[in-house]
């Protein structure tokens, strides 16, 4: 008998298969367990007030952020890396938005979703264009709002931040590093509250590499999927149920 010189896992019987099995699965439901709890810490972060207006440029016009809204409680923007000078989209970016699921839900859940680069909006739409895209894609060119959210950085305009990290920390940093200049993802969370508009969240990096199905997405805010087996934040009024 001829052993494979390809990489593979080891061959057992079906038997030892099971117990190793059995063994990961306690593993991974304890993972799960544990995702649930950081999920109930996220939804327990307090939140701050947007106090800047906020302009976009858009195919209908230029709506405010608290526009962006649509009328729902909710916001999830995606911080799309386009810079103003490029004429396509970042291709991890661009990898993003291809392996969106179906978001309907969101919307059922009282949350939007919403895309946002810096660049100006007809390069967005041409790009959108091309890819065959229906998101709903913003341009914050001439805005505050990129850099205020730590997805432009440019130290002429103010100390570069990312992923809750100065340039000293990001230089000290394992793992995922960047250049601390230029364009970066990252994804933000908005809370509408008596006609005001609050930030909630906002991930960064690999932090942002899962979010592309419905769940994940809600799992970000701070209503977060409204089902039955989510630990409901101490403190708050009863959260909505949308069945």
């Amino acid at each position: 008998m001829t052993t494979s010189t390809i990489p593979h896992p080891g061959i057992v019987s079906r038997d030892q298969w099971l117990a190793k099995r059995k063994e990961l699965l306690a593993h991974e439901k304890e993972l799960t367990r544990h995702y649930d709890r950081v999920n109930a810490e996220r939804r327990r972060l307090p939140m701050v007030k947007v106090e800047k207006d906020y302009i976009f440029d858009g195919p209908k016009g230029k709506p405010s952020l608290k526009e962006l809204f649509e009328d729902r409680r909710q916001l999830i923007v995606y911080h799309f890396m386009f810079d103003p000078a490029w004429d396509k989209g970042c291709t991890g970016c661009t990898g993003f938005v291809d392996a969106l699921g179906d978001l309907s839900l969101l919307n059922k859940r009282d949350t939007t979703f919403a895309v946002v680069s810096r660049a100006p909006l007809a390069k967005l739409e041409a790009y959108k264009a091309q890819k065959g895209w229906s998101i709903a894609w913003f341009s914050s060119f001439g805005s505050d709002f990129n850099y205020d959210f730590h997805v432009t950085l440019d130290p002429k305009v103010a100390p570069a931040e990312y992923n809750y990290r100065s340039k000293a920390e990001m230089a000290e940093a394992k793992g995922h590093t960047v250049l601390m200049e230029g364009e970066e993802h990252g994804l933000s969370v908005f809370f509408e509250l008596d006609g005001d508009v609050f930030h909630t969240y906002s991930a960064y990096a690999r932090g942002n590499e899962s979010l592309t199905d419905a769940y994940r997405l809600l799992d970000t805010t701070p209503y977060g999927r409204q089902q039955d087996f989510e630990e409901s934040p101490s403190g708050w009024p009863q959260k909505p149920t949308y069945g």
